[in-house]
């Protein structure tokens, strides 16, 4: 049966699953694909097609300026005039040949990029999510088109295309290869490389549009970043291929090369930077010419300077490859699609007629888009627009225009239509959010009545509990009931809003308004001195954009104030040894947050005010030297710092005298040692020839280090889990037995078990972010001796001010009973601590901050579940480990003290404490998902929702749900483990030694 305390930490946990999934449901909304299929009865095919095939070549993250003749300055010599084939023939033939930066609507992941490139519509942010299991793409595609008409389709390389096209190429002419092994820089494109030009070679031309997607260059970029020789080489390798490809093509076939998105400056990708939007895209003609020598109007054309360069360049949508190529070859326009075809390819006279014909062509393909969608169930997202939709689209009719003018209102309206649908797919469902918020809301209210009401209690507080939480589930029954009662009476009133959201809204929140009621906290002028001001300004302060951007830097100068008033205890202790105690440990502890700062990552935001110092720069993701020459002295320091403090209190007996130098030390060991192996193997510091055995071997010395601390080291504590040790001493007639560690018999054996989770995050972090957790492991220790002499000092001064004799203050039991119960403000450092652990371990609130080397930890490729695990273990871990700490502060140095025969009452006591502590952190946690969900509810039309408070709800998100998994971990296994184990032990009242 489950105890009343982790029944409470359930019900938290559950109020936050619902106002998480209300608000997401009302704030990443999906867009609506609507299942028609453009067709030339409809659409008109009577523009003649160009070309009679096409090869469509997709080199994945080719970013723009990986192909401009005029590249950033200074230029790279690993990235720039490397690919230089496409400018060389633009220059040669500049009517055959053109280069475009092409903007890559986010998110910037590959299997949203095809679904722009192909059917020509805009992502949602929410999509992002589908990235790694995409599902067929059911609306109208290009691919779709061509097969209708009767084309064979080929296909070689990444195997995403075959998700969502799972029955569109020839069987025979049909090549997917693994796209998410991003160690594998050759396989893949050596396999399209290998399958492609036997096609272009084949006289009988067997196919009428053939994709190759080569993964290389990404490839190079996630591993080692754009500033390395890796990239060279691979691009010299593509500029190879494309020479090789418009050597071998015909005069009938048309060239399309792009990136389907670009890469930041350290090689990743996913967000909505700049340098992660600006893909390169060629299109080349080997026949015909794709345009004239007379210029196209320049109030058609749009240019872009890329950062860091001094000549604007030719710039388009990146889905405005679709409409483009369908008319090229002849096809209707698929009918989701809102690109533009590009002026220069249609400008084939003088006047423009055959341009002014196909944009004809494409505006009336996406009014008739849009007139379907505003007569869908989702038709109401277009009323705020469809005004300015419909004055552009008359403007185009308008009979009066000369061509010029034509050009220009038809350019016009296609450019409105795109804007209305990016805001139209920006839309948000305001009741659900207000639902998900209230929830949110109300939750850290209950939590923190019941935290008021457990605090005040000191006996009886299990039973008061139970009652509370049985009228609590009574009360969600209740509101379940009136949910749906609810819905079917304001179904028609609130659109959006199903069944299953009121009776999930209804039974949480009657929940808990009925755990309110019966546990009202009491306000006194004490309760309100101890309001938490650092929590408070931290929910606040993501309301600032600038807060987002700087919070990593924010997070240490919180964390520094957040300990000021234990330092003042310890400045006013009663006795030296305190005062020293406190005033050392906090130094400790300030010197190993300082010590954390100084291993940053970069937002895009925080430039030029920002130095990368967490990799070897910014460019290239690899450790900086000390980083490497720390690792394994780091490695095998900690374990023994573990032992030096355990040793204060001769806690370094028992389960830690074997666990810490044959279990833990091994396992850090390893961690260093992978992460070290990773760092030769990416740099090749011995060779290609090496690369097999580093990578299987590597391998394998993670899986040892999982497998050794989770299975072997989990198992000898749950079997073992007490720091105690035993003398026996002989006095002439007498003998004493000693028990070692019994000041401590609570804590060490927690941080035993606490540490089998920190072997496992320290392995799946790399190499200067495991100097950063063990910076961060000594800091959560010593801030744990400061708070147990502040408890001292508080236990002796509420002492002497009860005692009855001057003698009754050195007992022990009773300065015990009357030291005081854990506060919040002692929970604020530790929660604070686990935020600054994840910016130390390289992270930001930001997708291209994912760590997806950490992915390929126990297997070579992508693999399901231990991928995803090593994950999110990297990026969400150091939190996670933070939180399952929470509980360490009510059990370090708590001695199983009673005033009865035995030790239940001092368990009880822990256990007491622990569920404050843990129910404290999930506070802490709840009250940031809060203030950044409502940022995100207020500023929803801020320019910057989706770069910066969209991520940082997001990554609350996660953030709130490591430390609800953690702190249910570390009650209903940790502390309900050593509790029995202590109480088993100690049946009555022991000598403390």
């Amino acid at each position: 049966m489950l105890s009343s305390r982790l029944v409470l930490l359930l019900w938290v946990f559950s109020i936050h699953l619902a106002g998480i999934y209300l608000f997401t449901r009302g704030f990443l909304l999906t867009r609506l694909s609507l299942p028609d299929a453009s067709v030339c009865s409809t659409q008109g095919c009577d523009i003649a097609p160009s070309h009679k095939r096409a090869v469509f070549l997709i080199i994945d993250a080719l970013r723009f300026d990986f192909v401009t003749p005029n590249p950033p300055q200074p230029a790279s010599p690993y990235h720039h005039n490397i690919l230089t084939l496409p400018r060389e023939l633009t220059k040669k033939r500049p009517e055959h040949s053109f280069i475009f930066n092409a903007y890559a609507d986010p998110p910037t992941t590959t299997l949203q990029r095809i679904k722009g490139i192909t059917t020509g519509s805009l992502p949602t942010f929410v999509d992002l999510g589908n990235n790694f299991g995409g599902s067929s793409i059911a609306e109208d595609s290009i691919l779709k088109q061509l097969r209708s008409a009767g084309k064979k389709l080929a296909f070689m390389g990444d195997d995403t295309w075959m998700s969502v096209f799972p029955d569109t190429f020839e069987a025979n002419m049909t090549f997917p290869y693994d796209s998410f092994n991003v160690e594998d820089l050759h396989t893949v494109d050596e396999g399209v490389i290998t399958h492609l030009f036997p096609l272009l070679e084949d006289r009988t031309k067997p196919f009428d549009f053939l994709i190759g997607h080569f993964l290389g260059v990404d490839h190079v970029g996630h591993r080692v970043g754009p500033d390395h020789p890796s990239m060279k080489a691979k691009l010299q390798q593509m500029n190879d291929v494309l020479t090789r490809v418009v050597d071998k093509m015909d005069e009938d076939t048309l060239l399309v090369v792009l990136g389907d998105h670009g890469m930041d400056r350290s090689g990743d990708h996913g967000g909505d930077g700049t340098h992660e939007t600006s893909s390169a895209m060629w299109i080349y003609s080997k026949g015909p010419a794709l345009t004239t020598t007379h210029a196209v109007h320049s109030g058609l054309l749009q240019y872009k300077t890329f950062p860091e360069t001094a000549t604007p360049h030719r710039s388009i949508q990146q889905i405005d490859i679709l409409p483009t190529l369908s008319l090229l070859l002849g096809l209707p326009i698929p009918y989701n699609n809102l690109g533009t075809v590009i002026p220069e390819l249609f400008w084939r006279d003088r006047n423009g007629e055959s341009l002014e014909k196909a944009l004809q062509t494409n505006a009336a393909q996406i009014m008739r888009y849009l007139d379907t969608y505003r007569s869908s169930p989702s038709g109401g997202e277009l009323d705020e627009a469809w005004k300015s939709i419909l004055t552009a689209w008359e403007a185009t009719q308008s009979s009066s225009l000369r061509r010029e003018g034509r050009l220009m209102t038809l350019m016009n309206f296609n450019r409105v239509a795109l804007s209305a649908c990016r805001a139209m797919w920006a839309q948000f469902n305001p009741i659900l959010m207000s639902l998900g918020l209230s929830l949110l809301g109300m939750g850290i209210c209950t939590a923190w009545a019941v935290y008021s009401g457990l605090s005040e209690m000191k006996d009886g507080w299990d039973t008061w509990l139970t009652s509370q939480l049985s009228r609590s589930l009574r009360g969600a029954a209740g509101g379940a009931f009136l949910g749906l009662l609810g819905h079917l009476i304001l179904h028609l009133h609130i659109p959006g809003v199903d069944a299953l959201d009121c009776v999930l809204f209804g039974a949480a929140l009657v929940s808990a308004i009925t755990l309110i009621m019966s546990t009202p906290p009491v306000v006194t002028w004490q309760s309100l001195k101890s309001t938490p001001v650092i929590l408070i300004l931290h929910g606040i302060a993501f309301l600032s954009n600038s807060f987002a951007f700087w919070e990593d830097r924010l997070v240490p100068f919180l964390l520094i104030s957040s300990i000021i008033p234990l330092v003042l205890t310890g400045i006013s202790a009663p006795n030296k040894r305190l005062r020293y105690r406190i005033l050392g440990f906090s130094l400790l502890f300030g010197v190993c947050v300082r010590l954390m700062s100084i291993s940053t990552i970069c937002r895009e935001e925080q430039q030029p005010y920002c130095h990368v110092t967490f990799y070897a720069s910014s460019t290239l993701p690899s450790p900086r030297l000390p980083a490497l020459l720390l690792a394994v002295p780091v490695a095998l320091a900690l374990p023994f710092s573990i032992k030096r403090f355990l040793q204060i209190t001769s806690s370094d007996k028992g389960v830690a005298q074997m666990y810490l130098p044959t279990i833990l030390a091994p396992t850090l060991m390893a961690g260093a040692l992978y992460w070290t192996l990773e760092w030769a193997d990416s740099a090749m510091i011995l060779g290609d020839e090496w690369t097999t055995s580093l990578r299987i071997g590597r391998t394998w010395v993670a899986r040892f280090a999982f497998g050794w601390i989770f299975v072997v080291g989990g198992t000898f504590w749950w079997l073992v889990p007490l720091c105690i040790g035993i003398e026996v001493a002989d006095e002439g007639k007498k003998r004493q037995i000693k028990v070692m560690g019994y000041a401590n018999a609570f804590g060490s054996p927690y941080l035993i078990f606490w540490t089998v989770f920190l072997g496992l995050v320290y392995v799946s972090t790399q190499l200067t972010g495991q100097l950063v957790l063990a910076l961060g492991t000594v800091a959560l220790i010593a801030y744990l001796e400061v708070v147990d002499s502040a408890r001292d000092v508080k236990g002796i001064e509420a002492a002497f001010v009860v005692a009855a004799t001057p003698s009754a203050v050195l007992d022990p039991s009773a300065s015990s009973n009357l030291s005081p119960p854990i506060r919040f403000a002692d929970i604020i450092p530790v929660a604070l601590l686990g935020l600054h652990a994840f910016y130390g371990t390289g992270h930001q609130s930001t997708i291209s901050s994912i760590q997806w080397k950490s992915a390929f930890l126990l297997t070579p490729t992508l693999s399901y579940p231990f991928s995803v695990v090593t994950v999110v273990l990297n990026s969400v871990g150091p939190i996670f480990m933070m939180a399952l700490a929470a509980p360490l502060l009510a059990l370090w140095n708590r001695a199983p003290l009673s005033t009865g025969v035995d030790t239940q009452d001092s368990a009880m006591q822990v256990k007491h404490e622990s569920t404050l502590a843990a129910l404290g952190m999930m506070i802490y946690y709840a009250s940031l998902l809060l203030g950044t969900s409502v940022s995100a509810a207020i500023l929803r039309r801020h320019l910057m929702v989706w770069k910066v408070f969209a991520p940082r709800f997001m990554a609350a998100i996660l953030e709130l749900l490591a430390v609800d998994v953690a702190v249910l971990l570390g009650v209903a296994i940790g502390v309900e483990r050593v509790t029995r184990r202590v109480s088993t032990m100690f049946k009555g009242k022991a000598t403390q030694q």
